[in-house]
């Protein structure tokens, strides 16, 4: 009798072993085995410092913090966080008894002409019971697969809350310097602006004098409205800026309290030492890639639990307690009761809705693997772009200052010679017009830099390398 016993117990734990899921394997990562060849790297494995460290400058240190604290957007994605781990917490618990307490009373009362007796029948019941509601055995994985599919999807949410946080700061840090960018060649516009207003006057007074004439003065005069004109542009982007910063930011700067002030654009010593490695090292720790796997893993189980339906569902329904026709007797000797329902439903016929459902399952995880794979091929891309960028942008800023320099070179030898009358003044106009934009040049390049530096934080999902390429020193000071 004990051996049946035993039989029976490690019948029903080997068939709740039993599991229909497909065995999980990550797919190949679909990206080459090497960053391209323009892209110098040495791995070290140095882990990257919090964004406090890589982004020295005091101000937007104040900005990112003040950003993950009111942003809505990721107000909203921190919910979906919890939204997703309740949603796994509900499921969860499908795999245990849901077991209640119930405590109720029953009283009836049957007319005379209606009972067995002919006399008026009076009757009450109290019964106090510890119930178990349908409870189903999971013979086939059916509900583990769907806790399973649960539980990947919050993990998804999760990773994808992390991916939006470091876009987040990166797009912070992004505006902020594009901010500073509209600053300083606004600054510069304008300080040309006053400049080039001092030439006009000058030649209106030379005219009149007579050692001018109209010619240098409609140059001069066209010059000036031309500097005017890009000011106002600037003026523009330089607030289009400060708009975007502060919907960043999820409050205006303005009113952010004890705000220290901030470093100018070559000082701010952004340092792109990222880690990088292998392509596969890198891009499978992003949590965008991470969130992709995690949605394949959901899509996984679910074809379990869709394989599931097709065999026997076994649930057991059942509740223990004490009965009583008076309160009084309710915990009397001999006043216990129970009851136990299982029952067992298998499908016949469903027209095919459970192969249909199987169908589904197995094209949706076809779709999240191809969904996988392309999240990969799309994280090389992005990285690969921004350190080819990343290096360019470092030759194009020296070549560019170095140009600068000589356009300011060139411009003083012109006004010197226009000075004792060697050239005429529509060369000082034209060498003002190209020192100008080498100048504004030197500054949107270096900001192109430190944004692609900026980029690669969240390209790479925080990892660090100190061998990679900083700046020129050029580039963090003048």
């Amino acid at each position: 009798m004990n051996n049946k016993k035993f039989s029976v117990i490690t019948l029903v734990i080997s068939l709740s072993a039993c599991s229909m899921m497909p065995t999980y394997e990550r797919p190949a990562a679909p990206a080459p085995t090497a960053w391209p060849d323009s892209v110098k790297l040495k791995a070290t494995g140095i882990a990257l410092a919090e964004w406090q460290h890589y982004f020295p400058d005091p101000r937007l240190q104040g900005l990112i913090a003040a950003a993950l604290e009111n942003n809505r957007d990721l107000r909203i994605s921190t919910a979906r966080i919890a939204e997703a781990r309740a949603q796994y917490g509900i499921q969860s618990a499908d795999r245990l008894p849901n077991v209640n307490l119930a405590a109720s009373r029953n009283a009836s009362r049957t007319p005379a002409d209606l009972s067995s007796t002919g006399s008026v029948l009076t009757t009450q019941r109290y019964d106090v019971n510890v119930n178990v509601v349908s409870y189903e055995l999971d013979f086939w994985g059916r509900v583990s697969s769907l806790s399973a599919s649960a539980k990947a999807s919050y993990l998804a949410t999760e990773s994808a809350q992390h991916a939006f946080r470091l876009s987040l700061i990166a797009d912070v840090a992004n505006a902020y310097l594009s901010l500073l960018e509209m600053r300083e060649r606004t600054q510069l516009a304008d300080a040309t602006v006053k400049a080039r207003a001092e030439s006009r006057d000058l030649m209106s007074r030379r005219r009149e004098a007579g050692v001018s004439n109209d010619t240098d003065w409609l140059q001069a005069e066209g010059s000036y409205q031309s500097a005017a004109a890009d000011l106002a542009n600037l003026q523009q982007q330089r607030a289009a800026a400060e708009n975007l910063l502060n919907l960043l930011v999820g409050k205006s700067v303005a009113e952010i309290k004890d705000l220290p002030s901030g470093l100018s654009l070559a000082e701010q010593g952004i340092n792109s030492n990222l880690f990088a490695g292998l392509p596969a090292d890198v891009l499978l720790r992003r949590p965008d890639v991470l969130a992709a796997e995690q949605q394949l893993i959901a899509a996984n189980a679910n074809v379990g639990a869709a394989r599931a339906a097709f065999f026997p569902r076994i649930s057991l329904t059942g509740s223990a307690g004490t009965a009583s026709n008076s309160l009084a007797g309710l915990f009397d000797a001999g006043s216990g009761a129970w009851s136990f329902l299982p029952s067992i439903s298998m499908p016949l016929f469903d027209a095919g809705r459970n192969s249909a459902n199987v169908d589904i399952t197995q094209a949706r995880k076809v779709i999240a693997v191809a969904s996988y794979e392309k999240t990969i091929q799309q994280a090389f891309r992005e990285v690969a772009d921004l350190l080819t960028a990343r290096d360019r942008l470092a030759e194009q800023l020296t070549a560019q200052q170095a140009n600068a320099e000589a356009q300011k070179h060139l411009l003083t030898l012109v006004e010197a010679r226009y000075r004792v009358g060697i050239v005429s003044y529509l060369e000082v106009l034209d060498a003002q017009r190209q020192a100008f934009a080498a100048e504004q040049g030197e500054i949107q390049v270096r900001r192109e830099w430190f944004s692609a530096a900026t980029q690669l934080y969240k390209a790479l999902a925080g990892e660090s390398n100190d061998s990679m390429a900083k700046p020129p020193q050029e580039a963090t000071s003048k």
